[in-house]
């Protein structure tokens, strides 16, 4: 019953109905778009595929990982750490602004919910989405290897989504490029699960700019 339970409440923290406005970015991908990078579901496919393998697998899941051991052990100065360090890796105003504002939402949706643990984090500069799910998760009994594969799938589902509304894709091609890249997320998230603190670090070049660039673009959809 308990795993049960857990595991419906992942579904509950990675669904796209979860009022944290995730909607509302693309991370680069609309100037990726914009500017021609990318024009078919081939392009889409091998931009999320590099986002996957060269910053999610190398900073964003180690770091949730970490923060996942840190509200296990009820250590807050390892929480502040943790998170100042994955804000720190972003590369652009706006993806710090979406991982603080993301993250943000997501605390305050617990606290709402009655988790008064999630106060602090609620107008914290320093909160990141990672902050606020890794918590969530641990508190609903998820396993951390779990955790990390929701995370990385609702990432992808967003991004996926967002390719739809913007190459444009036909649905049916979106749900084919869910299903091949969903076949990459178990690897990626043993590797990120196994790194030393030494090996986290990752940049993806690409990602920097269209994400740059996006802050000036004249007409968009998203914020970032």
């Amino acid at each position: 019953m308990v795993t049960d339970l857990a595991l419906l409440r992942l579904l509950q923290l990675v669904s796209p109905s979860l009022p944290i406005g995730m909607y509302c970015y693309s991370q680069g991908l609309e100037r990726a778009v914009d500017d021609g990078w990318l024009k078919t579901a081939e392009d889409s496919q091998d931009w999320l595929r590099g986002l996957m393998a060269n910053s999610l697998t190398r900073v964003d899941i180690p770091i949730l990982a970490r923060l996942y051991a840190a509200w296990q052990a009820q250590d807050p100065q390892r929480v502040a750490h943790w998170s100042q360090t994955l804000s720190a890796y972003r590369e652009t105003a706006e993806l710090r602004a979406e991982d603080q504002h993301t993250g943000q939402a997501l605390a305050r949706l617990l606290a709402d919910l009655g988790d008064t643990a999630m106060q602090p984090w609620l107008r914290n500069p320093e909160t990141t989405l990672a902050t606020a799910f890794s918590y969530a998760a641990v508190h609903a009994g998820v396993s951390l290897r779990d955790t990390a594969l929701g995370y990385l799938w609702s990432w992808l589902e967003n991004q996926v989504l967002c390719a739809v509304k913007l190459v444009p894709l036909g649905q049916v091609a979106g749900q084919r490029l869910l299903t091949q890249l969903a076949a990459d997320i178990p690897a990626c998230v043993d590797t990120a699960l196994s790194l030393a603190d030494d090996e986290l670090g990752g940049s993806a070049f690409g990602l920097a700019l269209a994400s740059s660039r996006h802050e000036m673009q004249y007409s968009r959809l998203f914020r970032s």
